[in-house]
């Protein structure tokens, strides 16, 4: 098991492999499974991503109607030409409402890491896969560096919104996204360690605030900024940007603000958003 990124990097330089293959081996090490194996299941969760995507139902409302159908608005919106994003950025966006959406309406998602943050890898990797033509081995290895950002992550904080906040379920989601876009792109272990440190950071302090209790309002449109975030921040450490907080003192950091936030910010669904009036009207629905 992973205690740090810095761990991986170095297992990194002193075998000579990548990022992606480092974790499949110490996957395979702890798991006992051999490397078919656990790329199998690597391949059932992609495929889940995939098919979950294709089945969207614009038409479909959850049981609450608080939510469904904005997948498909910012889909149309985006074939107007209207969009102020460019053209990957605006499917990213309407792919992280889709998978939201989907968890929302109970439909098969990925937790990845959580349910909560279910659209924010997907949300980048299938645009991506679309657009570039990876392979499905490389878009595999790639979900495989998401796995080792994520591990660290649960294991030096947390990836709870009833621990952490929403910072410990879209943040660490964002930095698994953010890794894994730089692995995609050729980047180094110690940038992708870098991008998931940025995303990890410019999300530090988020709250859990599920108006009703519910995974839907504002969690859907947290994946949005929880996706977008992460391919800034991956174009950053592509850039040679350096970060000044190494990654796994933001982890620590991230969990030790978890800790400090008031009971009412962890999913308990009384603070933040959920405590307004507009919220606290769906509650006495």
């Amino acid at each position: 098991m992973f205690e740090s990124l810095k761990s991986i990097m170095e297992q990194c330089e002193k075998e000579n492999k990548d990022f992606a293959e480092v974790v499949k081996m110490n996957e395979m090490k702890s798991t006992g499974a051999s490397e078919k194996e656990v790329i199998s299941k690597m391949e059932r969760m992609w495929s889940a991503m995939e098919t979950a995507s294709e089945n969207y139902d614009g038409a479909l409302v959850s049981k609450s109607g608080l939510s469904g159908g904005d997948g498909k608005k910012f889909e149309e919106y985006e074939a107007s030409g209207k969009s102020l994003c460019g053209e990957y950025i605006s499917e990213v966006i309407s792919e992280a409402l889709k998978m939201a959406e989907n968890n929302a309406c109970m439909k098969r998602i990925v937790a990845s890491p959580t349910a909560g943050a279910c659209g924010v890898l997907p949300a980048v990797l299938i645009p991506l896969y679309k657009k570039e033509k990876f392979s499905v081995e490389k878009i595999i290895s790639g979900m495989f560096v998401a796995a080792g950002i994520g591990q660290v992550i649960a294991n030096k904080a947390c990836i709870s919104g009833a621990q952490g906040g929403c910072q410990a379920e879209i943040g660490s989601a964002s930095a698994m996204a953010a890794g894994t876009l730089v692995y995609l792109k050729g980047g180094t272990a110690e940038q992708i360690s870098t991008a998931a440190g940025f995303a990890l950071q410019n999300l530090l302090g988020l709250v859990c605030d599920p108006v009703a209790g519910l995974v839907e309002v504002p969690c859907v449109k947290r994946n949005v900024v929880g996706a977008v975030n992460a391919v800034s921040c991956a174009d950053m450490a592509l850039a040679g940007i350096i970060a000044k907080i190494p990654a796994d003192e933001v982890i620590v950091a991230m969990g030790q603000v978890g800790l400090k936030m008031d009971y009412t910010l962890r999913e308990t669904g009384l603070g933040g958003v959920a405590g307004t009036p507009a919220a606290q009207a769906v509650v006495l629905k």
